[in-house]
């Protein structure tokens, strides 16, 4: 009963272990290497990502009329961004989200980045239950629902669709299919 016992506290110690994050894996379609699973803003700003990172960010323009509209409806509020740091539109769009985000002071606690493959995967699944099509994509929560989400490219400009959404405005982004 004692090694029962024993076997079930080391179970749960090894359940509750920490996902590593900023893992990375070749990427042989380019012949570099490419976050997989938990990341954050640390893992995009080291080689090689960092050269597209800090130069969009730092490029990237924010709409500071729109970020004050923001920030008070980011209360409450968790983010999924699931990107590719192999994809253009990644590398584009994500430095622009943390920049807007980093502008009306969001707790990056509550956003959860997550780095796929070519095929939209990873190896934990945190993508499963998510319809991942196309990177990247910007999911909103409000008490564990979705709100919306922002698949590829903003319609508007980021900021005008992040608002629309945490607005519970009509919006529907490139990929919406009416059900």
């Amino acid at each position: 009963m004692r090694n029962l016992y024993f076997i079930f506290i080391a179970l749960i110690c090894f359940a509750c272990k920490e996902q590593p994050i900023n893992v990375t894996v070749p990427d042989e379609e380019e012949e570099t290497i490419m976050l997989l699973g938990p990341a954050n803003e640390e893992g995009l700003q080291q080689e090689p990502f960092n050269s597209w990172y800090h130069t969009t960010y730092t490029n990237y323009k924010i709409n500071d009329s729109l970020v004050s509209l923001i920030k008070p409806k980011l209360a409450d509020v968790s983010i999924k961004l699931f990107m590719g740091t192999w994809c253009e539109d990644s590398q584009r769009e994500t430095p622009g989200i943390y920049k807007i985000l980093d502008a009306a002071n969001f707790n990056l606690k509550n956003l959860q980045l997550i780095a796929v493959d070519r095929d939209k995967v990873t190896p934990q699944k945190l993508e499963e239950n998510y319809n991942i099509t196309n990177v990247p994509t910007l999911i909103f929560f409000k008490d564990g629902k979705e709100m919306n989400r922002i698949v590829e490219y903003p319609i508007e400009s980021l900021e005008q669709d992040i608002l629309h959404i945490l607005s519970n405005q009509p919006y529907k982004n490139a990929y919406f299919e009416e059900e």
